[in-house]
């Protein structure tokens, strides 16, 4: 297929992946530390759940949570890395377009997913620390299990309009998308149709979630800080809060690199491209290799139970 930008795409079947333009002569060089990342991904996120599902002591709703967050992670990281490290490796630039738009919507739909699970996890921190007497009454199994299930709703049934809405557009600008994954308004943009609906509701979308989510976590941890305070010692406090320092970690970890990912989208006019391709690439490895170094650092039972598994296959 022609590489031309001009060509009459109307009934395109394959985009042309560009990786980080301008960075094509570095593209190997760039690819070693993101594959390094892509390997702690694999290997945190797997080891956690390995972790969870041998101790016993483990099976809690925030292990569960935790684990749900594992998945999530592991999915972004597992339907976008691989096509990136092919492109800087083996110049495999072309993908599918039904490849491109289930790519676009398993990142997209797990993105979401995984910033509902940071709302659970508040939720679960809460109850913890403001009402612990009641918490294994409150967050049962069954419970965790049905808000499992509405995160995963959520995130499904929103995300499926962007989908819905790319498939309609004609595409005859250009099949070149000046990044190495496909995401929702890369794609759309490349339509030669008014997009405006698929814009305006991507920002809703960005609105509803990022909006929701952050104002349930601000509210969750004012309770949180409340109840912190009022104990009666510094150590009590301070014990009170190094339980959540893992979360609010996992938060920063998931929210900053989104917060630059938008502000280089909205002045990407101002911003070189290579820089933004490269802030979206960050966005998407950060919290993957982050959430389980977090959690394995920070964490006491699942630090000591490495230590163990450590301890045991060296003797």
């Amino acid at each position: 297929m022609s590489d031309s930008n001009t060509t009459d795409f109307t009934n395109i079947f394959t985009f042309i992946l560009l990786g980080i333009p301008g960075l094509e002569a570095a593209h190997v060089w760039i690819s070693i530390p993101f594959c390094v990342m892509y390997a702690i991904a694999i290997l945190g996120n797997f080891t956690i759940l390995f972790i969870v599902k041998r101790e016993p002591s483990l099976h809690g709703p925030m292990y569960y949570f935790l684990c749900m967050l594992a998945v999530t992670d592991l999915v972004v990281s597992t339907s976008t890395v691989p096509k990136m490290l092919s492109i800087f490796w083996f110049n495999s630039r072309e993908i599918n377009f039904s490849a491109c738009l289930t790519q676009m919507y398993v990142f997209h739909c797990f993105s979401v997913m995984e910033s509902g699970i940071l709302v659970a996890m508040a939720f679960d921190r809460y109850v913890a620390i403001c009402d612990p007497l009641r918490h294994s009454a409150i967050l049962t199994n069954r419970v965790v299990a049905k808000i499992g299930l509405v995160v995963v709703l959520r995130g499904s049934i929103l995300i499926l309009p962007y989908l819905f809405l790319a498939r309609q557009w004609p595409y005859c600008r250009t099949n070149i998308i000046p990044q190495p994954f496909c995401t929702h308004m890369t794609v759309v943009n490349l339509a030669c149709a008014d997009i405006r609906v698929s814009s305006y509701y991507g920002v809703f979308v960005q609105i509803w979630v990022n909006g929701l989510d952050v104002f349930f976590i601000v509210v969750s941890y004012t309770q949180i800080l409340r109840a912190i305070f009022s104990l009666p010692t510094k150590d009590a406090r301070i014990k009170t809060f190094g339980t959540c320092t893992s979360h609010l970690c996992s938060i920063l970890v998931f929210y900053i690199p989104r917060l630059f990912f938008s502000l280089a989208y909205r002045f990407q006019q101002n911003v070189p491209l290579h820089f933004h391709v490269l802030i979206a690439i960050v966005y998407l490895l950060m919290p993957p290799m982050l959430n389980p170094l977090i959690y394995g650092v920070r964490t006491n039972q699942i630090r000591g139970r490495l230590l163990q598994l450590f301890t045991h296959n060296g003797t």
